[in-house]
Formats: C-alpha cells, sequence, structure tokens
C-alpha cells in the first residue's frame, strides 16, 4: 500500500505529540502593542501581502496536525497577529474540518489567543457553542494596560478588551488570562493580581518581557530578573495565603509538576523543547513561535507532510540543544530542576546582557523557585498521601466581620472574604 501523503513517513525520530500556533493572518495585529516580537515577521513577506490563510493550507494543516498526534486529545492554538481578524466564518471552517478528519477515539479541543478587541456576543455565542477556549491578553488595570498595549492611532485598548471579556463571560466562555509582567506593572503585583481575581479571572498566565527587537537591545519595556522574580513571589503569597483550589497560576502549577518529580509541561521550563512551533499562514513551518526567521524555516506543509518536518533531525537537535547548551552555573544550579534554564531565546537576551549562556531572568527564576520551595514541598506532600494541595498551606488567620480582610484587599472582612458568610 502507498504511503499516505500527510504522514512522515518511517525511520523518522517522531514525537508522540507536538504543539504548533497557528497564524491565520500571520503577524496582522489591530493592534500595536510596544512589546510585540512577532511583528518584525512581517519583513518576511513582500508588502502588501494580506497574510489571509488559504483553505487548501487550512485543510493540510487540520489533516496532517490530527492524524500526526499519538495522544487521545489534539489541541489546536489560533494565534496572531490577531486571529479574529480572519472572522468567525474561518473558524466555522476550522470546526467542519476538524470533524471530517478527525481519528476515531480523538478529542479536539481548540484555543483563540486574542487580544480581544473583536470580541462581542456574536464571537462568544461561537466559541461557547463549539467549546473554545480563549486566551485574553490583559496586563492589568486600565493604566498598567494601556501603557504598552494601544492600537496604531495610538487609543488605548483597555476598554474595548474589557467588554470583550465581558461577552465572554455573559456567554459562559472559558477564557484564560495572559499578562505581560513588563516594566510597568512589576512593581505592582498585587494590583495586577487582584484587579485580574475581581474581575474574574480564574486561570491567569503571566508572560515575562524580555524581548529585543530587529536585533536591538531590549526596549524600555522590558522587565528585570529582580522585579520579574519578586513579582512572582509577591503573587505566590498572596495566592497561598487565598485562593489555593479557586485561582489557577501557570507558574505555580508548572512548579508544582517539578517539586513532584514530573517533567515541567511549560517549554521554558522542560529540560528539552523542540515540540512547540509556528505555522505560518502561508503553510511555512518554523522550530518555535521566538524562531520565526528563515535559519529556523523547517519547510512549506503543502510540499512536505508537517510530521516530516516536525521529526527533521535539525528539530530534535534544536530540542536537545536547550539542554546540551547549559553553562555550568545553571547544571550545578539548586533549583535546575524546576528550572532547567528558562527558555533559549533568553539565553541570546542574557549573552547581550553580558551573561552568556544564562536566562537574562536567571536571577528571578532562582529567586522565585527558592522562595516557593517550603509551600512546594508541602504541597507535593499532600499530592502524594492522597489529600488536596490546599490542605498544606496554613489556615488564614481569622478575622472579625469589621477587620481588615486577611487577603491584604484594605477592605473589611465583612466586604470582600467574609461576604459570603
Amino acid at each position: 500500500m502507498a504511503a499516505d501523503p500527510d504522514e512522515g513517513g518511517v525511520g523518522v525520530e517522531r514525537p508522540a505529540a507536538f504543539h504548533v500556533m497557528a497564524k491565520p493572518v500571520g503577524p496582522r495585529c489591530n493592534l500595536r502593542c510596544a512589546y510585540c516580537f512577532y511583528r518584525d515577521t512581517e519583513r518576511l513577506y513582500p508588502p502588501g501581502t494580506d497574510c489571509q490563510m488559504r483553505e487548501e493550507v487550512l485543510e493540510r494543516f487540520v489533516r496532517q496536525y490530527l492524524r500526526a498526534q499519538r495522544v487521545p486529545a489534539a489541541h489546536f492554538a489560533w494565534q496572531g497577529g490577531e486571529p479574529t481578524l480572519r472572522g468567525l466564518a474561518f473558524y466555522g471552517r476550522v470546526v467542519e474540518l476538524q470533524r471530517r478528519h478527525c481519528p476515531p477515539g480523538m478529542r479536539v479541543h481548540n484555543l483563540l489567543q486574542t487580544n480581544g478587541v473583536l470580541l462581542d456576543d456574536e464571537w462568544g455565542a461561537f466559541l461557547a457553542e463549539h467549546d473554545f477556549l480563549v486566551g485574553l491578553s490583559l496586563d492589568g488595570p486600565a493604566a498598567l494596560h494601556d501603557c504598552y498595549r494601544r492600537d496604531p492611532a495610538g487609543e488605548p485598548s483597555f476598554g474595548r478588551v474589557m467588554r470583550g471579556w465581558e461577552a465572554m463571560q455573559r456567554r459562559g466562555v472559558a477564557t484564560n488570562i495572559l499578562c505581560a509582567v513588563t516594566r510597568a506593572n512589576a512593581r505592582r503585583p498585587l494590583d495586577v493580581y487582584r484587579f485580574l481575581r475581581g474581575h474574574g479571572a480564574d486561570h491567569i498566565q503571566f508572560i515575562p518581557i524580555v524581548v529585543s527587537r530587529a536585533g536591538g537591545p531590549a526596549g524600555d519595556f522590558a522587565v528585570t530578573a529582580e522585579d520579574y522574580g519578586e513579582f512572582l513571589c509577591a503573587v505566590f503569597d498572596e495566592w497561598v495565603a487565598r485562593d489555593v483550589g479557586r485561582v489557577f497560576v501557570q507558574a505555580f502549577d508548572v512548579a508544582l509538576e517539578a517539586w513532584l518529580g514530573m517533567e515541567p509541561s511549560l517549554c521554558v521550563h522542560a529540560a528539552t523543547c523542540g515540540n512547540a512551533l509556528a505555522l505560518e499562514h502561508d503553510g511555512d513551518l518554523y522550530s518555535c513561535d521566538h524562531y520565526v526567521a528563515p535559519p529556523y524555516r523547517l519547510g512549506n506543509i503543502c510540499e512536505t507532510p508537517l510530521l516530516r518536518l516536525v521529526s527533521r533531525p535539525r528539530q530534535r537537535q534544536f530540542g536537545r540543544d536547550k539542554r546540551r547548551t547549559l553553562p555550568r552555573e545553571c547544571r550545578e544550579c539548586a533549583v535546575r530542576f524546576a528550572c532547567h534554564g528558562g527558555c533559549p531565546r533568553n539565553r541570546l537576551l542574557g549573552a547581550d546582557a553580558g551573561v552568556p549562556g544564562r536566562d537574562a531572568l536567571c536571577a528571578g527564576h532562582r529567586r522565585f523557585f527558592t522562595h516557593i520551595d517550603p509551600v512546594m514541598r508541602d504541597m507535593a506532600a499532600a499530592l502524594r498521601g492522597g489529600r488536596p494541595r490546599a490542605e498544606a498551606v496554613p489556615a488564614r488567620p481569622p478575622a472579625g466581620r469589621n477587620d481588615p480582610c486577611p487577603c491584604g484587599s484594605g477592605r473589611k472582612y465583612k466586604r470582600c472574604c467574609g461576604s459570603s458568610t
């Protein structure tokens, strides 16, 4: 029998599962965030390119991606740029193709990563009906969010993003908040965390901004390693005091995996990488979302099957190089089991800052992982003993109804955490 043209062939080192960030409109976006690193990929295309993913590319991607997975569930991630610019009809077609090509017994999940500006009730109805998870970018209260997240005319985006989030909440769409940690908000961790929590965020990812653009130095939006570490420590202490089991923070969940002896599920802190790739609108596949550049182009899925590109020796080596190039300081570090040297992209930035081979956020990672060690040990022991991790957290001190709330909100207990008692 002839080999399926969408299969990767035999004799390749294929991963059991891999993740692709698909770009339906490439780098096109309706905002001009100061710290956006992806906008620079526009230089890969001739001026005037519309960057619309064609039907042929979409169907090949859906079919090949589903056939390549060797796990019970396939996770599609639609990102940008700004993926909502492709319109609802495109995602209706996505769902149709997934149903047509999904192997028996496999589950399909969709993530739409968006700035939220175009989200409304129509989007909410569709996303709820088809069980999309929405990743919404929001950097905290208005003054902090709008510091770097403005539109091409320089107008703030906060109000539009909040309206989009409210539309998702009305429709019951599961929403994760992606909060960039920048120079503007890094020294106000509790203001940021309490704002997000107070508006209903129960899943939060904190993304440190350390990028440089066009080979130049990091902009004035970049967070320092020290401030990033202190930011995470402050939020962790607040979370431990009142939110364990109610709010899920990716950095804390990934850390707990390490303390349980598991491989961290987030590529930034895994020992190796190479299984999180980026697909451009034209079918070009790149090694990583942070490496969309000609040296890291693996090929095009309309010419070579996706699995074969993912399994190419140089991509497998790209992933192993994360461990192979660890400097001695990292190899001997007490928190290596949780950190694994951070993101290779940030190691390049660290070299720019005079610390070759080390993540530019090294000091922050070390501060955070050292700080959380006692609690993580207790949580891991609780889970190993079959108990919920919240049991490992000391009980909050009792508060009278008119006393300041122990959570630190500044409100009276009866108006805050005691309002339901």
